[in-house]
């Protein structure tokens, strides 16, 4: 990080992008009542005839206040797929440049790099499901501009150690993106205390998961100003809906509601985490920072079929790197998960 430069990182076409300037980039409201015949909209109120605010602001002036960051360091996205993508558009030469990725992880990051042309360096993860630093610094040429760390990764569900994190911030001078989808459900604290640290850090987070806003499609990235300020070059100008920022405010609002659903889904994974390792077909419980748990068993095709068969859906990842055998059961409701150990224990 002693020779980061955010400016060679930045594309060359994005660099002179003049960004599109949309009716309220020009005008914003300040609340008085208003004739607006700026934006060629329908008149008549319907609530949503209007365009959106395109930065979001009174979003963000919440989030900013919980976060304890500016609201120049926030940018929000339709998902945090979008918010990736935008990542890579402005930051990845189709064609030349490559990123890194630790398989087993969330799969977007794969699918991205081959929509945007760029190569994907992928560095397995120990067999305790760490970050294997030596290997990912071996493999960083002039040309590796983006590093992606998963952490409470999925689909391990562990948190990577901070040692390793901090190294590889310090030692890659290319940016390095923490996706904390999971950290609401993590013992561990945020990376977002460190963006002063490292001007090379970006960290996304989701409203999909303890919030309980998958619906609505809302990912939320810190980073410093300078990033935010290229990423605001080539987000779409209306990229989050009025229905989506309105839902998020009530949400991000009433944190004591998010609070104790999170104390429940807790609690409850604990529960599920008895339940299974006192199965037989279960071999290995794998710790977990998030809200679901990665179970090695005898026979994941077998007992994914089984569970179907009953009308439970789990996710098999048997197929991912080091994975080989597992089940990952996302934690219920407790009505839910009762119907499901009761139906494990019936396995045979």
């Amino acid at each position: 990080m002693k020779g980061f430069d955010l400016n060679k990182l930045v594309r060359e076409s994005v660099q002179k992008l003049q960004p599109y300037s949309s009716a309220r980039d020009e005008y914003v409201s300040d609340g008085s009542e208003m004739i607006f015949l700026d934006a060629n909209e329908n008149p008549y109120d319907n609530g949503v005839n209007r365009y959106p605010d395109p930065y979001q602001r009174s979003l963000k002036s919440v989030l900013a206040d919980q976060k304890s960051i500016s609201e120049n360091q926030i940018l929000l996205g339709n998902g945090s797929d979008e918010v990736l993508d935008l990542i890579y558009r402005a930051f990845c030469e189709p064609n030349q440049d490559n990123i890194i990725t630790l398989p087993p992880t969330y799969g977007m990051y794969k699918v991205l790099a081959g929509i945007n042309a760029v190569k994907n360096k992928e560095v397995l993860l120990t067999n305790d499901f760490e970050p294997n630093v030596d290997e990912i610094l071996k493999v960083v040429d002039i040309k590796t501009k983006l590093l992606f760390i998963c952490s409470p990764n999925n689909p391990t569900a562990n948190s990577f150690h901070k040692e390793k994190i901090e190294r590889l911030l310090k030692s890659f001078n290319g940016l390095v993106v923490i996706d904390e989808a999971y950290i609401d459900f993590s013992k561990d604290e945020s990376w977002l205390s460190q963006l002063i640290n490292y001007p090379n850090l970006i960290v996304t987070q989701t409203l999909s998961k303890a919030y309980g806003l998958a619906g609505i499609r809302l990912g939320v990235c810190y980073a410093s100003e300078e990033i935010i300020g290229v990423l605001n070059k080539i987000k779409p100008p209306y990229n989050v809906n009025q229905l989506t920022q309105q839902h998020a405010l009530q949400r991000v609002l009433n944190q004591d509601l998010v609070q104790q659903e999170v104390k429940h889904i807790l609690k409850e994974r604990q529960e599920l985490m008895k339940a299974l390792e006192s199965l037989e077909f279960v071999e290995v419980l794998y710790p977990t920072d998030a809200n679901f748990i990665l179970a090695k068993v005898d026979d994941a095709n077998k007992r994914y079929q089984q569970l179907l068969n009953k009308q439970v859906v789990v996710r098999n990842r048997s197929t991912q790197p080091l994975c080989e055998n597992t089940l990952r059961f996302t934690v219920g409701t407790p009505e839910e998960n009762k119907k499901l150990i009761a139906i494990l224990k019936e396995l045979e």
